[in-house]
């Protein structure tokens, strides 16, 4: 029985599948770079044997600039198998630039107010010994009972 990673990499072999590569040996560079830069990237993708990163704000770009080639220079010494697959479009440069486009702000929910029938009648015996409990069940009752006429 095959266990949840020889699945993905059988279906990841499939031609229709094959940008599931890509998307991996993607992620494998964006790993490459420290932390803070690899949240200031938006996306990345292959383009003309080209990858380009796209980033969010210039300091990210800027230390993308101070970084590429120690990272070029080590994808020339040693491609990871990722990247391997995808013979086709393997990438032979390394750009990036920096998106102006503000992101879509997180649509805020709408808060639908559902409105039901009574269901109750109100009509019920009550017996309560306790004299503020019982006040309370009566006032209760009576509303209950406003609503159902109108």
């Amino acid at each position: 029985m095959k266990n949840a990673s020889q699945i993905i990499n059988s279906i990841q072999s499939r031609p229709q599948f094959s940008k599931l590569s890509y998307y991996k040996c993607i992620n494998i560079v964006k790993s490459m770079f420290t932390p803070p830069v690899q949240k200031m990237i938006n996306f990345a993708y292959i383009k003309n044997n080209t990858l380009f990163f796209v980033f969010n704000h210039p300091v990210g770009k800027q230390e993308f600039d101070n970084n590429i080639q120690s990272i070029k220079s080590a994808l020339n010494f040693h491609m990871p198998e990722e990247c391997k697959n995808c013979e086709d479009s393997l990438f032979t440069d390394i750009k990036a630039f920096v998106t102006h486009s503000p992101k879509k702000p997180m649509q805020e929910f709408k808060e639908v107010k559902q409105v039901y029938k009574e269901r109750a009648s109100g009509n019920l015996h009550v017996e309560i010994k306790n004299e503020k409990l019982n006040a309370l069940v009566r006032s209760i009752q009576e509303i209950i009972k406003a609503k159902n006429e109108s």
